[in-house]
């Protein structure tokens, strides 16, 4: 895979809430932009607590989007049963799917648990699925937005530090057999179809994501601070809140997006 070159930006809010209202609106911004043009728009949703508050203030200004030409994904998924309210995509059909009006194929999600599947085929029938909507230069969709949470070690999607899956080049999507953030059991896409995406958008907020974020604008490896790695080929932007900013350099405000 050709890595881009991009430059990463940070985008500062005072606080969460704050945060997730801006991200929303560039979000929607951004959808309803592709879609008028006439295009298909793919987006990759993340888990956690910020993913939720971009997708649930993204409810209150989604009206006029034509849902019907937008696709959404997720770069990773918990391992458990349909429905459960750990499950990233349930969270996300709380927070906004669940409101809008989309056709039921064009949401994505990950195999439960229950679905009959084992791990390896899960991992296995969400790549067939991502290569249904291939692009001319990659075996996936080419996503207009990936969404991306940072843990305070630095993880993206689930892919963690200092493991093999974060190394992971040639599969599109791979299990993780012992994360070691709780449940164990996880699906997560690889750098390779992150990275695919024109703009990757990571969201943090608190005090405890400052480190994660000091290193991966310090120019960290990946393999040990997975933010790191994760690059947009036409935007990489962290949007985060004054309490994630401690360690960014001014030179890195990106005052203007």
């Amino acid at each position: 895979m050709t890595e881009h070159l991009v430059e990463k930006r940070v985008v500062i809010a005072s606080d969460p809430d704050t945060l997730a209202r801006a991200v929303a609106e560039r979000f929607i911004h951004r959808v309803r932009k592709r879609v008028d043009a006439g295009a298909i728009a793919h987006v990759s949703l993340t888990g956690g607590s910020m993913g939720g508050r971009v997708l649930a203030a993204a409810r209150d200004i989604a009206g006029d989007v034509t849902w019907s030409k937008v696709h959404f994904w997720w770069s990773d998924e918990r391992v458990l049963p349909a429905g459960s309210a750990e499950r990233n995509e349930t969270q996300a059909r709380h927070a906004l799917l669940d409101h809008i009006d989309i056709p039921a194929d064009n949401i994505h999600a990950m195999a439960a648990s229950d679905g009959g599947l084992q791990l390896q085929e899960a991992a296995d029938s969400y790549a067939a699925e991502l290569g249904r909507f291939a692009s001319e230069d990659s075996a996936w969709p080419r996503f207009d937005v990936t969404f991306l949470g940072v843990g305070p070690d630095g993880h993206i999607a689930s892919l963690f530090p200092d493991r093999p899956e974060i190394q992971i080049l040639d599969r599109a999507v791979v299990p993780v057999t012992d994360s070691p953030k709780p449940p164990a059991i996880r699906l997560t896409m690889t750098r390779p179809v992150i990275n695919s995406s024109q703009r990757v958008w990571m969201v943090m907020a608190g005090p405890d994501k400052a480190p994660a974020l000091g290193l991966a604008l310090a120019g960290a490896s990946y393999t040990s601070v997975p933010a790191a790695g994760a690059k947009g080929r036409g935007r990489t932007v962290f949007f985060v809140d004054q309490a994630a900013a401690a360690q960014v350099p001014p030179e890195l405000i990106d005052r203007d997006y």
